[in-house]
């Protein structure tokens, strides 16, 4: 709706602005104004102030000034329109009116809405009875509690081709608005328009406002043509023009919640329940400039969270094709890349919501993707394809239209370009700012080349005395991007590693392990902190029973490790590992298969953390004598770590034992 200027000066003048700000600031009268308390930020003093005269509120503290509209609509977190009817009604004013057409309209759109509502409410109904008793054990199975269905308006379309069309018959409705709000199918050569949605769980999808506008549906049965079916469209909803979870995640951002976009449904469910209130989801499609504009409406920079596959790269670097056009002072992106082959839900039941905020807290700016976007995977040993390289940047920099932000992505990028083709300097010498390499940018790789034209240098951080030499007794560190990321650097809070848990399976569905490696389980050193503190558990249990381990069964050692509270951290080592193809762990496999895997789980485990050890002594070495010695040493220990990646994936079909074909390893 539109507000002329005289129906607006007309509201402010009935409304005083310390009438309308004192509903939520304590004021208190200091002269011709009043002051009180920032309701934008916490403070002992006085300095948010109060003229009616101007009809304007001043925040000093925030440096957030404005009109009574303005108060609404930063305090409540609505849009102008919203504001406007609130502090109409506030005022006892009716809304101007509007033509005939738009109140037919505007009547129809209301039709619409309650019948969302009312097919919502079916459908929660639905889901508590018992025809809803199988969408529950997928709920249950997805970690989705009773509470958190409420929570969500989760419901059950019944398998019915006609169950929602007659319920909704029975409250008056008419088979056209219920065409109209995409709730049936019809058409030419459908003589009976029938049920869209039909044995699937239902999601609801609100507008900004909170009404249901829209619905997800959920496929119990694995032979649907389709997995995940939303509403056409329809006057109310135009799924590229909301998403979902916004009204909830509106309020939030408000509140000061990161705004962090995730791929579904239940990934937000999952992100909430994490304490990410602010999360949200495109629906069904890839993320379109209306979403952007509204995410930039709640966050001046959300969080893209997509999973770190190909294709959640690839997702990634689409939204920042469509971003880079629409740049504004202070309104970006940030990306955040889960570890791969996982989503928010899989992480959260797998690690908890440490792991998730770790996930976030790692958000690349989009400046960074851009750049790991252009150079990621390219060799620029040539005049020609540095040359290359720089045309593409500053083609793709020309496309942001604000001539401010543009001036610094140049800027930016002409400093990366310039450390990237650096020539090599003398030993010792400092580079400046953390540019990427071959392998994206994220931080400096020593793999391989690096693209710059002459010889390799190390990029060296550490204490630095007088005229950027090294401090006295602190010796240079060269750090690594897999150094910075293993546990030896940080602590390491997300998915517990694949190979620690199926050590960890093997002993506790395999007990005799315990007996006779006992010591080897006790060398073992694992990274995961839930993972050693369940080591630690098994250990102590197979020292104080009688047989040190040999007469324990599967079903006791896990009664004794939940006994001992770690029920949950045995469920994510059991989470961690989604492959069945490592046959030597499982409750079936023969004790021969058991054995060698076993053997060749501690094998990798031990030289992967000697590999470590190597690694960071390289890493010392180069960073106190950057000679070539130093330099190949440290390639070559990194050239084997890389052909470790993922080894434990290989430990799988030589399980002959266990009626299996055989392959080596």
């Amino acid at each position: 709706m539109r507000f002329t200027p005289q129906f607006l000066e007309e509201l402010k003048s009935r409304l005083p602005v310390s009438e309308v700000v004192g509903r939520r600031v304590k004021l208190v009268r200091s002269g011709r104004e009043y002051k009180g308390l920032s309701p934008f930020n916490k403070e002992k003093t006085p300095s948010f102030f109060v003229n009616d005269q101007k009809e304007a509120w001043f925040d000093f503290s925030s440096g957030k000034n404005g009109s009574i509209f303005d108060f609404v609509m930063m305090t409540e977190g609505v849009s102008f329109p919203e504001a406007v009817e609130q502090l109409a009604q506030m005022a006892g004013m009716p809304l101007p009116k509007v033509s005939e057409d738009d109140q037919r309209r505007d009547a129809h759109r209301k039709t619409l809405h309650e019948v969302m509502e009312i097919a919502a409410k079916f459908f929660e109904a639905t889901l508590s009875s018992r025809l809803g008793a199988k969408a529950r054990g997928y709920l249950a199975d997805r970690g989705l509690d009773a509470a958190t269905q409420v929570k969500f308006r989760l419901g059950y379309s019944p398998n019915d081709r006609y169950a929602l069309k007659e319920h909704l018959g029975s409250h008056g409705i008419s088979t056209q608005d219920m065409i109209e709000a995409g709730l049936l199918v019809s058409g030419d050569d459908i003589p009976v328009p029938f049920d869209r949605f039909r044995d699937r769980v239902m999601f609801p999808i609100t507008d900004i406002r909170g009404r249901i506008i829209a619905f997800g549906g959920r496929a119990l049965e694995k032979d649907v043509a389709a997995k995940y079916l939303n509403s056409p469209e329809t006057p109310l909803f135009h799924k590229g023009h909301t998403l979902y979870n916004i009204a909830a995640a509106r309020q939030a951002a408000h509140d000061g919640a990161p705004v962090v976009v995730v791929e579904g449904y239940v990934d937000v469910i999952a992100m909430v329940t994490a304490g990410f209130n602010g999360a949200v989801a495109p629906l069904g499609t890839a993320l379109t400039e209306d979403q952007i504009t509204l995410l930039w409406k709640m966050a001046d920079e959300p969080i893209l969270c997509f999973d770190g596959d190909k294709a959640g790269v690839r997702a990634a670097y689409r939204a920042v094709d469509l971003a880079m056009p629409r740049l504004k002072p202070g309104k970006s992106l940030t990306f955040a890349l889960l570890p791969e082959g996982q989503d928010p839900d899989d992480l959260l039941r797998s690690a908890g919501p440490d792991a998730i905020r770790d996930v976030i807290n790692a958000a690349k700016p989009l400046a960074q993707m851009l750049w790991a976007r252009e150079t990621e995977g390219h060799s620029f040993d040539t005049p020609e394809r540095r040359a290359a390289l720089e045309a593409r940047i500053n083609e793709v920099t020309q496309q942001i239209a604000d001539e401010s932000v543009r001036k610094y992505y140049r800027q930016d990028f002409n400093e990366r370009l310039r450390a990237f083709f650096a020539p090599a300097q003398p030993a010792g010498f400092v580079a400046r700012g953390n540019f990427g390499g071959q392998r994206g940018g994220f931080g400096g790789s020593f793999g391989g080349q690096n693209g710059r034209g002459g010889k390799w240098q190390p990029r060296i951080v550490g204490q630095r005395g007088p005229g950027g030499g090294p401090a006295a007794g602190a010796p240079y560190v060269v750090l690594s991007q897999q150094m910075a990321g293993s546990a030896v650097h940080r602590g390491y809070r997300t998915a517990v590693p694949t190979r620690e848990a199926l050590i960890l399976q093997a002993a506790i569905n395999y007990p005799w392990l315990l007996h006779d490696h006992l010591e080897e389980l006790v060398s073992l050193e694992f990274r995961h902190a839930e993972a050693e503190k369940l080591k630690a558990a098994l250990i102590d249990i197979a020292a104080h029973s009688v047989d040190h381990g040999a007469g324990l069964e599967p079903d006791t050692l896990r009664a004794e490790l939940a006994g001992r509270g770690l029920a949950d951290t045995l469920a994510r080592v059991f989470a961690a590992v989604t492959t069945a193809s490592v046959w030597g762990v499982r409750p079936d496999a023969a004790p021969d298969d058991v054995l060698v895997t076993w053997q060749q789980l501690v094998a990798l485990h031990r030289q992967w953390h000697s590999l470590l050890k190597e690694l960071k002594d390289a890493e010392m070495a180069l960073g106190q004598d950057a000679n070539e010695a130093n330099y190949l040493r440290l390639r070559d220990v990194k050239d084997r770590l890389s052909r470790m990646d993922g080894t434990e994936a290989l430990i799988e079909g030589f399980g002959a034992s266990s009626g299996r074909g055989a392959k080596n390893l």
